[in-house]
């Protein structure tokens, strides 16, 4: 009687652990690992968010980076970790509904591993050009490479990456072929180009912006469906290839099972984080999109890209890496 006693209470004790620990969270600081590196859009914006979610929280944020492998090896690290709300990860449309279809070693699953936070941000890619490449547009750049077989570099970051994705879209549509010239981040993508390494570069715009502006960048093109406000004067790559378009999304996410009222705490930071005017100004400058919704949105948003770039991919024929 004595043994089932304590079997019944140390059950009733670890049935309440996740409980408790969320009542008592955060008592220590907070991590959120970043799986690409320092540069990125994910980098940036959780570095612009996170003091101003450690003031309310009461415990500090501290952004780690880790990349490698498109940003497969930081997920991996964040859904093999307890979910007790500690180790949080910047993830985005490319490591968390792309990579499954294009990578046969994914070594987590982005449906099940993980339980979305919020998705902050949403964005367009910049093609981006070294100034001295003899095209202007992409609608020369395609006739460049029709020209001239396999002669055209792209950078991206990574094989098998959104980016990446978005520019064999691109080829297909266009009917032209390129050389890919895969890198681990942002920042390596335009060192390259800006020194003609590599003719072209598809990325984020965010972290192309401020080489476009001092003109160490040519933009060809945005992947957006319209040109936009921040961009008046550049063309979309769908005025080159109609019907051509790609944007992506950013978001935090949790290793699953990390409790709801966690989960619920930090979208609210999050979102409450992200439009504060010397956040937003900067972000929205930057030539992205805030979004303020609930977990479910996000939740419903990576099942619905998940399923469109499987269904891309196959349309492509592309064979996973």
């Amino acid at each position: 009687m004595g043994r089932l006693r304590v079997f019944v209470l140390a059950a009733f004790v670890l049935g309440l652990a996740p409980s408790v620990l969320a009542q008592s969270w955060p008592s220590k600081p907070i991590k959120i690992i970043i799986p690409f590196p320092p540069g990125n859009t994910t980098d940036i914006m959780a570095r612009l968010i996170g003091p101003k979610i450690a003031e309310r929280l009461g415990q500090p944020i501290i952004v780690e980076n880790r990349p490698g492998a498109s940003g497969m090896l930081g997920l991996d690290y964040v859904a093999k970790a307890a979910p007790d709300g500690y180790i949080l990860a910047a993830g985005q449309g490319g490591n968390m509904v792309v990579l499954p279809h294009t990578s046969k070693n994914i070594p987590y699953d982005a449906l099940k591993d993980f339980v979305p936070i919020a998705v902050s941000t949403t964005n367009y890619l910049g093609i981006v050009a070294y100034p001295e490449v003899p095209f202007k547009s992409v609608g020369e750049m395609i006739s460049y490479a029709k020209a001239n077989p396999g002669k055209l570099t792209v950078a991206t970051n990574g094989e098998g990456g959104f980016p990446h994705l978005a520019f064999e879209h691109l080829r297909v549509m266009g009917g032209f072929t390129f050389t890919h010239v895969p890198y681990k981040g942002s920042a390596a993508i335009a060192t390259d180009v800006i020194g003609g390494q590599v003719q072209v570069g598809i990325d984020g715009i965010t972290g192309l912006a401020p080489h476009v502006r001092s003109g160490r960048l040519r933009l060809l093109a945005i992947t957006n469906r319209a040109r936009v406000p921040l961009w008046p004067d550049t063309p979309t790559a769908g005025e080159a290839v109609p019907g051509y378009e790609s944007g992506g999304w950013f978001g935090y996410v949790a290793p699953a099972r990390t409790p709801r009222n966690i989960i619920l705490r930090m979208n609210e930071e999050i979102n409450r984080a992200i439009v504060l005017p010397d956040i937003s100004e900067k972000l929205v400058g930057a030539g992205l999109i805030i979004v303020t919704e609930s977990p479910e949105y996000f939740a419903n948003l990576i099942k619905s890209d998940y399923a469109k770039y499987g269904k891309l991919t196959r349309d492509i024929g592309f064979q996973p890496q």
